[in-house]
């Protein structure tokens, strides 16, 4: 009989205690993965009157942006930020998950620097279109990140904990603009820019106590540093040793299915199921009406007739909902499962937009009695929206992300979906309301630069002109 070589004797020995490892992660509860792991768990300014007169200009008693630094403000950095997650998978892979989000940050410091110091529209928006491109990076790298380090317990919880950060920058941004946002000097803004030197330093502070993705250090062949980083993460000899054998056998397991590392091999055989599973939740996020809940809701409320202080301060209730509606999710997320709360939770989302839309129409009849009640209806259930939004699809869409997608594609796929997702809002910013506009109309909306979301309330002076003429108090 022939004997068996050192390379199979080695491969059965990984294969055993691969999968010893694999049933040991399934017998860890949350709390004891968290006290065994504890590594793993460490681990709108354009609204501002002096924003407006900074680098806009004054129009019929007020300052104004023009529209088309309105889009491209926001615009451009969503766009950048979809460049900036693809490219982000390539270089991740190449340099490390660690490498990569550390460059991001130090990009995003000089990103921000040059909004701070920035007097001129030209400037700012090379500001916004560079921190978009870190941003995008930020976006998939550390969600890619999460997913490699965190033990099975706990994977969920902390999936869902990464999506806490799209609710804490937009709670901090409302408090700063609420106690600076009526300053007459350029603080008014450049507040809310110095935050963001906080963030990115504290990040950055970190980092070099953060342990290398042990997956990608396998990817690598380095099982030497491999074993290390799973020692920072709390991992004893024995289980890193059981732990690194399970990352080995699961990498080549998928090495017979995957011909490289490509974004092509993303949309090859299982992996376009995967691709296509992976991405979906965060289009449907982008679809589900949260860019309008987010981005434009203080000024859907000043014109629903809330004063401009009043806003502000309903914009931070928003953001407190969203807050406790991602905490709330760390509890749902293994007790209902992603599925039923991705499906449930778009369901609910879809009636509160329904009640929504059916309100603003009650409260658009100034003749209604009801219709102050019907507006004000309209702003609670933007407040519901963005609890339910965050307990649900919000939290539960990065946790398929990072779970479905295989090891040696994972932070492609993960780019993947956030450009879709990037892309989807760009869309939601960029592209107007053309219905019951005839071509003159549009012609000239679009020659006075009128802004995506303002495209079917305006009134054009050839529509004007046409109820003028109709009505006999205009000679033809």
């Amino acid at each position: 009989m022939e004997k068996p070589s050192t390379d199979q004797v080695e491969h059965a020995d990984n294969q055993h205690l691969g999968h010893l490892s694999n049933q040991e992660d399934h017998g860890l509860g949350k709390w004891q993965s968290l006290k065994k792991y504890p590594w793993t768990f460490a681990c709108n300014v354009t609204g501002i009157p002096k924003f407006r007169k900074d680098f806009g200009h004054f129009y019929e008693g007020d300052w104004v942006l023009e529209a088309k630094w309105q889009s491209a403000f926001n615009g451009a950095p969503v766009a950048s930020a979809v460049v900036g997650a693809l490219c982000s998978g390539q270089i991740a892979d190449a340099i490390g998950r660690k490498l990569t989000i550390g460059v991001s940050l130090l990009i995003t410091v000089a990103a921000v620097t040059l909004e701070f110091v920035a007097t001129t529209n030209e400037m700012f928006f090379g500001g916004k279109f560079l921190n978009g491109f870190a941003l995008g990076a930020l976006a998939s790298v550390p969600i890619t990140y999460i997913g490699e380090i965190s033990p099975l317990a706990l994977r969920g919880t902390l999936t869902c904990l990464s999506a806490l950060a799209y609710c804490i920058g937009p709670f901090v941004v409302a408090l700063i603009t609420n106690t600076t946002g009526t300053y007459t000097n350029r603080w008014a803004y450049r507040a809310v820019f110095v935050a963001q030197y906080g963030y990115a330093a504290l990040a950055l502070a970190f980092i070099a106590f953060m342990p290398e993705s042990p997956w990608w250090l396998v990817s690598k062949n380095w099982d030497t540093k491999a074993l290390k980083s799973l020692r920072k993460l709390g991992y004893s000899e024995d289980e890193g040793a059981k732990t690194l054998a399970n990352i080995k056998v699961t990498l080549e397991d998928i090495k017979r299915e995957t011909e490289g590392v490509t974004y092509l091999e993303c949309f090859r055989r299982s992996n376009l199921r995967r691709t296509i599973i992976s991405i979906l939740p965060l289009s449907i996020q982008a679809l589900s009406g949260v860019i309008f809940a987010a981005g434009y809701s203080t000024y859907y409320i000043q014109l629903a007739g809330y004063s401009t202080e009043m806003s502000f301060r309903l914009q931070i209730a928003q953001q407190v909902c969203s807050l406790v509606g991602n905490v709330m999710s760390y509890f749902l997320i293994d007790r209902l499962g992603r599925r039923n709360i991705m499906i449930y939770g778009l369901g609910v989302l879809t009636v509160i937009l329904m009640l929504t839309g059916g309100l603003a129409v009650v409260g658009a009849e100034a003749s209604n009695p009801n219709s102050g009640g019907a507006i004000k209806g309209t702003v609670a259930l933007i407040l519901v929206y963005c609890w339910w939004y965050n307990m649900t699809i919000g939290s539960a869409g990065y946790t398929i992300l990072a779970e479905v997608s295989t090891s040696r594609l994972r932070i492609k796929t993960i780019a993947i979906g956030l450009a879709l997702q990037n892309a989807l809002y760009t869309m939601w910013s960029s592209v107007p309301e053309t219905a019951s506009r005839t071509y003159a109309e549009l012609d000239e909306m679009f020659v006075n630069e009128v802004p995506a979301r303002k495209f079917k309330a305006y009134q054009t002076d050839a529509e004007a002109m046409g109820v003028a003429v109709k009505e006999g108090d205009v000679s033809v």
